[in-house]
Formats: structure tokens, sequence, C-alpha cells
């Protein structure tokens, strides 16, 4: 069954998590640059005041591809205390048009 993964991770990150992506042969995929957002460390505006942006990645997997996935994520997410604010979420795709 497929599952629609969606990450956000500060805009500067977003090359790292794409070629984790790719590693996992990830072939469906959307990319939403220099989002604002908030996290654990404030609000990210782009602004003077709000510094930063997110991107936020959603990518289509099999069900059975997501606990290799999230292990990289963690190792990602772990690595570094500049990557704490990682966050990945699956939601479930009730209906579906398009490729397959």
């Amino acid at each position: 069954m497929k599952k629609l993964v969606q990450i956000h991770v500060h805009f500067e990150y977003t090359d790292a998590l794409e070629a984790i992506l790719d590693r996992h042969e990830v072939t469906e995929a959307v990319r939403y640059p220099m989002m604002e957002g908030r996290d654990r460390d404030g609000k990210h505006y782009g602004t003077q005041i709000f510094p930063g942006n997110v991107t936020v990645l959603q990518a289509v997997l099999d069900e059975d591809a997501l606990d290799e996935l999230f292990a990289d994520l963690e190792r990602f997410r772990s690595a570094k205390a500049a990557h704490a604010h990682l966050q990945a979420l699956v939601l479930p795709i009730e209906r579906r048009l398009g490729a397959e």
C-alpha cells in the first residue's frame, strides 16, 4: 500500500534530504522550497526578525519502505544538534489519480 511521507526541514538541509530520498530510490516527490514555518527553534519567515525558511518534501512510498527511510531520517536528525528540527510524518493515501 502506498503512503505519503511529508518531511519538514530547514531549507539549508534540503539537498541532504533529497540525497536520502535518492538513496531510497524515491521516484515520486514534490519539494516546496523557502516556505514560512515554525518549529522548536521558533518562527522561520525569511525576515530579519524571523530569519530562515523551511522546505517541505513530500514523497509517495510503499509502506514496506518506510522503516528503512525513517531509520536514515533519524540518523540525519540525531547526527547534529542543528538537525534536531527535522520532522517527518506518514499519511495514508485514500484515493489517487495519476502515476502508479
